[in-house]
């Protein structure tokens, strides 16, 4: 079932692979996407769905550095480099949208300026990628540093983020990207209003469960009215517990969620799943539920192999499962998949910063007449 085709609101997929997004950290000065991300992209434009990379919507969302943005002239035309060369080989991309949050650094705010989030509320030990000598990608040389503390947002700040969304979402649209995924986990910003324990406040972003998903709700609301509904994903990480969000009760809160977005009429919620060694499993009677409860596509990502991937899809409570990892190292990876060749590994040293080494260099396997399936 990986191969058959599916309809993504008004978009015909021609397969069920997604290359989910991945911070490669190679932005330009003034957080520019670049030719030779163009490129990067432009190689694995046979997934079914490209979901780019974390795009700060503006520079208070950033929290690492390298990263692209996605709200000055000059960041929307290094987009379009992308979106032009996925375009040219058939392609379908979408820009993930991002606002860290309290995930972030005052060396990268304007003016040194404290982050902001839902709360004042440190997470000890989650640190963020800075480059205080401004040596660049290139070098791939940088500190990591524990984030700095927060100062919580007021009702109107909220407003004017509301606001960068929408804007950032036309922006895309601009650079011709196809749709949007709002990035609304992981512990960045819109997490750290949803999940109970991110989120101390006592007004009508706070306290009830109604409350904390209100701010999620004015975002996609925003958003939908800028570009449509039918071009919006949203991203969520019921079970995680990354940048140190954690929910109480996560199966009722992310199941409220479901809910709201299915409201909303988006076209599709990317579940992240907890994927590290001794994560929380994923229960399928909350899959089961989350399908109930939503009646868009479904994506799930998580260390999926493609055994694990058809049986997913069999079993129907997912529309398109995403391969992370493997995309880094696969250019080629639905033909990899389709033909059951082996994979290349990824070279870890070069995730992060750096330039072809690691990025654009993973050789495609030969084609020849004798590839039997």
């Amino acid at each position: 079932m990986l191969f058959k085709k599916h309809t993504l609101g008004n978009i015909e997929l021609q397969n069920r692979i997604v290359m989910p997004p991945m911070t490669r950290s190679r932005a330009a000065k003034g957080e520019v996407a670049t030719p030779l991300m163009a490129e990067y992209y432009e190689q694995r434009s046979s997934a079914g769905l490209i979901i780019s990379e974390g795009t700060q919507i503006s520079q208070q969302g950033q929290g690492y550095a390298w990263t692209p943005g996605i709200y000055t002239p000059e960041q929307i035309a290094g987009w379009k480099l992308t979106t032009d060369a996925v375009h040219r080989k058939n392609g379908i991309i979408f820009a993930q949208l991002w606002h860290v949050g309290r995930v972030s650094h005052t060396a990268l705010q304007k003016n040194n300026d404290a982050p902001v989030s839902s709360s004042e509320l440190v997470a000890d030990g989650v640190k963020v990628f800075v480059d205080l000598e401004n040596r660049g990608p290139e070098n791939g040389v940088g500190e990591m540093v524990q984030h700095s503390r927060p100062r919580a947002l007021t009702q109107n700040e909220i407003q004017e983020i509301v606001s960068d969304y929408a804007k950032a979402a036309q922006n895309a649209m601009a650079a011709g990207f196809d749709g949007i995924e709002l990035h609304a986990a992981n512990g960045y910003l819109i997490n750290q209003f949803i999940d109970s324990q991110a989120n101390n406040r006592t007004d009508i972003y706070g306290v009830s469960l109604e409350n904390r998903l209100r701010f999620l709700k004015e975002v996609v609301q925003a958003i939908s009215d800028a570009i449509g509904n039918e071009k919006v994903g949203v991203r969520l990480a019921p079970l995680t517990t990354l940048q140190g969000t954690i929910d109480n009760n996560p199966v009722e809160t992310y199941t409220e969620a479901i809910k709201l977005l299915d409201r909303l009429k988006v076209a599709y919620v990317h579940i992240a799943e907890a994927d590290w060694e001794d994560a929380p499993v994923m229960e399928r009677s909350f899959k089961d539920s989350i399908r109930a409860n939503f009646s868009g596509t479904l994506i799930y990502s998580g260390k999926y192999t493609k055994t694990r991937a058809e049986e997913a899809l069999q079993e129907g409570w997912t529309d398109l499962i995403g391969f992370g990892r493997p995309f880094i190292a696969n250019p080629d990876l639905p033909y990899r998949l389709e033909n059951n060749l082996p994979l290349n590994e990824p070279k870890r040293d070069f995730f992060f910063g750096g330039g072809v080494t690691g990025y654009t260099d993973y050789p495609f396997y030969p084609i020849t007449t004798n590839t039997l399936k």
